[in-house]
């Protein structure tokens, strides 16, 4: 479902050009739910970020699903990601002047889809704990409660891909614990290909793999 070919990435810093990821070799299976794991600078979050397709790589080969998107048009990824992906992001990424029901329902509307948008939407939302809260914006929801908008959102477009940047990494042990749950299970559910960045011991012990970054390199790759 997701392979990656020789990645590289660099930045340029003043005068110095720094090596952010050192040649990366991945292949991450359809359905497996995957952590990235390693010490901060190590690389995770812009691995994940050029995998998702939101950044280029320096030089090598990224492909979803078949697909290599290192070389396509933005307006091509954009496609290739409104059909593919789910991404949640840390910072959750709401639209400040949508409701919780609105910002679900966002990736359909943006992929023109057919059929019933808003019962899936609403479906999502009673999935995550929130369909009290369909109408509210995010400023008058919690830190949890966002994550589980943005959590809903991910999965509204059916994405056969779901990438997330710490998606517990905001939260208290009880919310973290639960948006951690609604993740596996929506996970094993849908079939969906999982793959997270995160510190937290107790979700990367959860999935089924666990890849660790340590300077820009993969430094293990453990199953089980």
């Amino acid at each position: 479902m997701i392979r990656a070919e020789n990645v590289i990435k660099t930045a340029q810093t003043g005068t110095h050009r720094v090596e952010i990821l050192k040649g990366i070799d991945l292949h991450i299976e359809r359905g497996e739910a995957c952590a990235i794991m390693g010490p901060s600078g190590s690389g995770k979050s812009t691995l994940l970020g050029l995998l998702a397709g939101l950044d280029s790589p320096t030089s090598g080969r990224i492909l979803l699903d078949g697909t290599e998107i290192t070389r396509l048009s933005e307006d091509a990824l954009a496609a290739i990601r409104g059909r593919k992906l789910g991404f949640v992001f840390q910072s959750y990424q709401l639209i400040p002047t949508l409701t919780a029901e609105e910002n679900v329902l966002l990736p359909w509307e943006l992929a023109g889809g057919a059929g019933n948008g808003m019962e899936r939407a609403r479906l999502l939302l009673n999935e995550v704990g929130l369909a009290d809260r369909s109408g509210h914006y995010p400023v008058q929801l919690s830190g949890g409660e966002q994550q589980r908008v943005a959590l809903a959102r991910a999965f509204m477009a059916q994405p056969p891909i779901l990438m997330a940047d710490e998606p517990t990494g905001n939260l208290d042990s009880a919310n973290g614990q639960h948006v951690l749950e609604l993740l596996l299970e929506l996970n094993r559910r849908e079939q969906t290909t999982l793959v997270l960045v995160t510190h937290d011991p107790a979700l990367a012990e959860r999935v089924t793999r666990r890849i660790h970054l340590r300077d820009g390199r993969i430094g293990s790759d453990e199953r089980g």
